[in-house]
């Protein structure tokens, strides 16, 4: 596998309107997975385009191994694998006619084309089905021919934006485990909502928000900042409402005694509340939702 380093310096884009996408956003990343997390709208696919060099930063610059892919964007094309959120089949081609189509969009021909199609069809579990209709296929099987198609050109860094939306239960996990297969020396880039997807996969995240950079480090850190800040204790059910126009609810759970309520609070929030330990989606939370951003202006 060949050098895996790619970096980004103050990387910005801007709408023709003025609007800032992704505002200075700076990465230095190598081989593992990255879970690049954010809301809907936090500027994550506009940040995937332009590192698959679809589209060009309005500032900042993007780096592979050193190379400047504004200036020569084809050093990554040759080993990029790419999975845009809105990827597309044709119904009426089976998987392998399909794949086949892509590798020679690819620069693929002949054995080494079939070789490859076959290869990627069986890395993600999908061999005895390469012979049948598109539109046969689930929506997760159709996600696993998106990432097939990723990997025809074997490459060193791979880009999947939101994959999972819209799986069901059991194709996310496999979903999450061939990722988990795929990564070794590669650097795979998974960008994403569902904080399930990265929480047992990634070796970093990065956390987006309103198309800044809020984190990156590791999923230990990120857990660390709400270190404090959950709490949890048990109310009536007729006190529910309050909870959650007071608080970010982060979970409630239905007991005999009552509900069970985890909430974030910069400070002990009822005097029955405990702090409990913190999970990567409650330290989602504290970093990206209303109760950080008044504890950070009550700090400043």
């Amino acid at each position: 596998m060949s050098q895996c380093r790619l970096s980004l310096e103050s990387v910005g884009y801007r709408y023709a309107g003025g609007h800032a996408a992704v505002a200075d956003v700076s990465l230095a990343l190598g081989p593992g997975i990255l879970g690049l997390l954010g809301p809907n709208g936090a500027g994550k696919s506009t940040l995937m385009r332009m590192l698959a060099t679809m589209t060009r930063p309005s500032s900042g610059r993007i780096t592979w191994n050193g190379t400047d892919l504004a200036a020569a964007p084809n050093a990554l094309r040759a080993t990029l694998g790419y999975l845009p959120q809105d990827f597309g089949v044709y119904p009426a081609l089976s998987a392998r006619e399909f794949l086949g189509f892509l590798a020679a969009v690819k620069g693929l021909s002949g054995p080494k084309a079939r070789e490859r199609v076959d290869h990627c069809l069986s890395q993600v579990g999908l061999g005895d089905a390469a012979d049948r209709r598109l539109g046969e296929y689930s929506g997760g099987m159709r996600q696993r021919v998106g990432i097939a198609q990723a990997l025809l050109n074997d490459p060193t860094l791979l880009i999947v934006d939101e994959p999972t939306v819209g799986l069901d239960p059991e194709e996310r996990m496999r979903f999450r485990h061939l990722l988990t297969d795929l990564a070794g020396e590669r650097l795979v880039i998974l960008s994403t909502h569902i904080v399930s997807d990265v929480e047992a996969s990634a070796t970093a995240l990065a956390v987006m928000s309103a198309g800044a950079l809020r984190f990156h480090g590791t999923p230990e850190q990120l857990i660390a900042q709400a270190d404090g800040h959950v709490w949890e204790w048990t109310i009536a059910p007729e006190h529910l409402a309050d909870v959650r126009r007071r608080f970010t609810l982060c979970g409630s759970l239905r007991r005999p005694e009552g509900i069970r309520v985890r909430v974030l609070a910069d400070a002990c929030p009822h005097a029955d509340a405990q702090a409990v330990t913190p999970e990567l989606e409650d330290a989602y939370a504290w970093l990206t939702g209303p109760t950080a951003d008044a504890a950070h202006a009550r700090s400043h």
